[in-house]
């Protein structure tokens, strides 16, 4: 069935292109899942290669309410597929979309936020928290940000709108990610990534485009990062240091209940156990 982008009124997004190392679409289908038991009656999509195509299931398909292909697959040849990101706004069947990285869950509603995204055609999460809910002053993955003076605003969770301003942004968004090797070479300052990540093209598209046009001065909207120096810890992945507890929804890390939604990074996270649990809460 083709889908047509842009009908729906509203709904969240991912894309999910499985690598040998990871399944993403197993990480889609448990953020779904979060989703339909923290926000009853919301729309999900997801994008995908022909390849993650043939491993979509019925079992996924009963809580996706999209599957969409993506035709024009720019990242078949990445193990860490980025390329195709700004092609969301082109994929998704929604007049109003939340874009979510796939390794993201949610422990309560977050619908309330659809009022304020409205003040903006694009938004883009500004900063990040601790899994003790603080935001965070890391700066040990922003350091291209700090030498570029670019906006702290972070990809994983983002919402646009089908408007023209929404059109220019990722139309401009689309030539970073081609022309990337010039702007890493000439224009940006030490900048040693080879390939361009969707933080710092959105976060550079922001700063041409006006970050007052992309962002909100709300620091609510935003995420729990598990990422290792954010919640000063080792590099040793997060679910080995402390302990997480579920009582789906809500997840407890260290015995602290997580009310913004968890980038829980560590994709191991999502053991066969927890995927049940999700599955057993829903079919409540």
């Amino acid at each position: 069935m083709r889908i047509t982008p842009h009908q729906a009124q509203q709904g969240f997004m991912t894309i999910a292109q499985n690598t040998a190392d990871v399944d993403y679409l197993r990480l889609a289908y448990v953020q779904a899942m979060s989703i339909k038991l923290t926000m009853p009656g919301s729309l999900y999509a997801v994008a995908v290669d022909r390849n993650t195509l043939e491993q979509v299931t019925e079992q996924h398909r009963k809580v996706f309410d999209y599957v969409i292909t993506i035709e024009n697959d720019l990242a078949q040849d990445e193990t860490w597929k980025l390329s195709n990101e700004w092609q969301a706004f082109y994929l998704t069947p929604f007049k109003e979309t939340i874009k979510l990285e796939s390794d993201i869950v949610f422990t309560r509603s977050i619908a309330h936020w659809w009022t304020a995204f409205r003040l903006k055609n694009v938004v883009l999460s500004t900063g990040c928290r601790d899994y003790k809910q603080e935001l965070s002053n890391s700066r040990e993955y922003r350091k291209l940000f700090d030498d570029n003076e670019l906006p702290d605003t972070y990809n994983g969770l983002m919402y646009f709108r089908y408007t023209r301003e929404a059109t220019q942004f990722f139309t401009l968004a689309e030539q970073i990610f081609k022309n990337w090797a010039y702007l890493r070479d000439n224009v940006l300052l030490n900048c040693r990534d080879n390939n361009p990540t969707t933080d710092v093209v959105y976060a550079l598209t922001a700063k041409l485009i006006g970050v007052e046009d992309c962002t909100l001065s709300m620091d609510f909207i935003n995420f729990v990062h598990m990422k290792p120096a954010i919640n000063k810890w080792t590099s040793t992945p997060w679910p080995e240091l402390v302990m997480c507890e579920t009582d789906l929804p809500m997840v407890r890390i260290a015995n602290t209940n997580q009310y913004h939604p968890i980038h829980y990074h560590e994709k191991t996270w999502v053991t066969d156990e927890l995927v049940k649990e999700y599955e057993n809460e829903l079919r409540r």
